[in-house]
């Protein structure tokens, strides 16, 4: 329930993370850009991921067992 409400809050740290590498004297967009890949991203899509595997097999094992849509 909370999965959405925290994946929004950590990328917004990491985006802020990636701001803050981008401005600071001795940053770069280089650092920034892997900082909100290597810290925002990747954990955030492995998170998704691995949360919504019950999920995503409750949906397969509905769509088994409903009967399949009449076509033309």
């Amino acid at each position: 329930m909370y999965l959405p409400l925290i994946a929004l809050a950590w990328l917004f740290v990491a985006v802020l993370m990636a701001a803050a590498e981008a401005t600071a004297p001795n940053g770069s967009v280089l650092g920034a850009l892997v900082t909100l890949v290597l810290y925002g991203l990747l954990p955030v899509g492995i998170l998704v991921y691995i949360l919504g595997t019950p999920m995503r097999r409750q949906l397969k094992r509905l769509r088994e067992q409903s009967p399949p849509p009449d076509g033309p």
